[in-house]
């Protein structure tokens, strides 16, 4: 995917969301990635949050960063998977005003070529949610970087050709 040194790169409010019931600011590894990988790439961090495992007070975290106008996008880790405390995609669910399905389809293609049918297991996905983008990724640090690395940060560089979110943004949120 070319980058058109051409076009102004816009810098992105970014929340970052862990979901996990044993995570600590010093244990949250993938979160530490996630908010690393978004600030090299030149957006701004607007928050930071470790939630635990349910499907009301993660529901109520993402209701909170949608209603903040400096929020463009929210990454979440974790909560993707298939046991009965994954349940990031329940809690997003209600709050999706138009599901972003390639993304999981892209997410678990690239998955497979490095960890087999293992990707099965992840319920990773997006969505535009009144205006703001989310991305659901795996709690792992693997998931997080082939996630952000290969599809979401390249979707957030406004420069990206043929086309980006980051360039359709102000018309998703004029929209909604």
């Amino acid at each position: 995917m070319p980058i058109d040194p051409n076009r102004p790169f816009q810098a992105l409010g970014i929340a970052i969301l862990t979901a996990s019931d044993t995570r600590t600011a010093d244990t949250d590894s993938s979160g530490d990635l996630a908010e690393s990988l978004c600030r090299e790439a030149g957006h701004r961090i607007q928050a930071r949050v470790i939630a635990r495992d349910d499907l009301l007070a993660l529901r109520r975290q993402f209701q909170h960063f949608i209603d903040d106008a400096d929020v463009d996008v929210v990454i979440a880790t974790g909560g993707t998977g298939v046991t009965g405390r994954d349940v990031c995609p329940e809690a997003l669910a209600p709050l999706v005003s138009k599901p972003i399905p390639g993304f999981g389809e892209l997410f678990r293609q690239l998955s497979y070529l490095e960890i087999g049918s293992s990707t099965i297991q992840s319920r990773a996905e997006a969505g535009v949610c009144s205006g703001t983008l989310i991305f659901l990724l795996p709690g792992s640090r693997g998931g997080v970087r082939l996630g952000l690395q290969e599809i979401v940060l390249p979707q957030l560089d406004s420069r990206n050709r043929p086309c980006s979110l980051a360039e359709l943004l102000p018309r998703i949120r004029h929209e909604h």
